[in-house]
Order: structure tokens, then sequence, then C-alpha cells
């Protein structure tokens, strides 16, 4: 069974344009859950634009579902991940500017630093993943770095698939990439600019174990309620 895990941060941008306290990120979280959700991501983002401190410590330290926290790779935002516990942390590139996350990781110039950030979570027992572009390379990499998981960037795909245009390319990079994560014992997981139709077309790569939904699926909820979009999602991941 593929596993859906959904992103709330956009719950708390909502919530912040007020500047008020509903709706609540801990909330969507149990909603999430009990309506099928396998795991909850949330971004602890530098400038704390969505989600903040107080949101993060309430949800990571909830034991009624998994919790994935995004973190970039600054030695604070480690020190924080750790206090915080969750059962895993994926690393992701952090630009103050950018309005979401707009690649995967610099592995290659940024290779002794993670290999030793992941060596301080599996001390702890916190599972690990790398949040990287569709590249062989960086899958190697991954693997010499010595991460559980690695999330692919899907977001040239899903603008590609969103516009009808030419995708196959692109499909395929992120097919091989998630066949060699798995022959070298690295979870391979799928992630950015997600909808209903690029995640339909991504179920074929079996290699594929986990999907991580926000922006569309928290923007869908809008219209049609948090527990019916992750009831569809849940069915077009399980093919049912």
């Amino acid at each position: 069974m593929k596993r859906l895990g959904v992103n709330i941060d956009h719950v708390a941008t909502l919530r912040n344009a007020r500047g008020e306290t509903h709706p609540d990120p801990l909330f969507a979280a149990k909603l999430a859950t009990f309506s099928g959700a396998d795991s909850i991501t949330i971004h602890l983002r530098e400038d704390r634009r969505h989600i903040n401190d107080v949101d993060a410590k309430k949800i990571c330290s909830t034991k009624n579902f998994l919790v994935n926290l995004e973190i970039s790779t600054d030695y604070k935002m480690i020190d924080i991940a750790i206090k915080l516990n969750p059962n895993c942390i994926c690393l992701v590139p952090e630009n103050r500017k950018e309005v979401t996350t707009e690649g995967g990781l610099n592995l290659k110039k940024n290779k002794n630093k993670l290999k030793n950030i992941i060596s301080r979570f599996k001390r702890k027992k916190i599972r690990t993943s790398l949040f990287v572009n569709p590249s062989l390379k960086d899958i190697r990499i991954s693997r010499e770095i010595g991460t559980d998981c690695v999330e692919i960037h899907t977001g040239k795909f899903s603008n590609l698939v969103k516009s009808k245009k030419k995708f196959l390319t692109e499909f395929k990079k992120i097919a091989k990439c998630s066949k060699l994560a798995n022959d070298l014992n690295i979870e391979a997981h799928a992630g950015h600019g997600l909808d209903f139709q690029s995640v339909k077309l991504l179920t074929k790569i079996n290699e594929i174990k986990e999907f991580n939904i926000g922006h569309y699926l928290i923007g869908d909820s809008v219209f049609y309620s948090l527990p019916e979009v992750i009831k569809k999602f849940k069915r077009i991941i399980n093919k049912k």
C-alpha cells in the first residue's frame, strides 16, 4: 500500500492572514489522520511564515499520528528539530525570497554537512529524508550520505501535466530515480506541485512508496472538505 502524507502548512497560512488562532493546524492534523492520512508534514521555515514553533511543538508531541518535519540545513534549525523529535525529518533547501521550495538540495556541494546532520538524526533514532531533484547522481550521493529516504521533487513534472505539455521525459527521470533508490535500499517518496492527475500518473511507478501533498490538497478542501479530498487522493494512490 502506498502512503499519503498531508502537508498542513497552508492551514497555518490561512490562520496567520488574520493573526488569530483559527483555523488550528493541530486540529487539521487530527482531522487529516482521522480521514485517512498516513502522516502529517509540516515545514518549520526559518522565517516562520506559516507553521510556527508552538504549532511544531504541539504537533510533534501528539502521538496519534506520524509527523514528517521539513527543515532547512541551518544548524539552529537542526537543533530545534532534534528537540522536537518528530518521527521523520526531511531536509530541504530554503531561500527566504522563494514563494515555495524551488528545487532539491545541492547534495554535491553540501555532502559532508548533510552526512553529519543525518548522523545526528540517526543517533536520535529519527528517520531521515532528503528532498532531491530527479537525478540519478543525487540518488547515488544520497546513498553515500546515509539517508533512509529521498523525496523526489515532482514540481517540473506536475507543471507539465497541468499545462497539458509533454511530460514523458520528466516521468522517466522520476521512474529511474525511484528504481535506483529502491535498488540502493532507500525509500522513494514524491512531492511538490502534485494534484489528482499527476498523482494518478505517478502511481504507475511501483517504487514510489509515499506521496506528500499540501497546497493543492488544502486548496481543494476549501470547496470539497478536507476529509473528502484526502479520501479521493487515497483512492487514487491505491487505485481503488
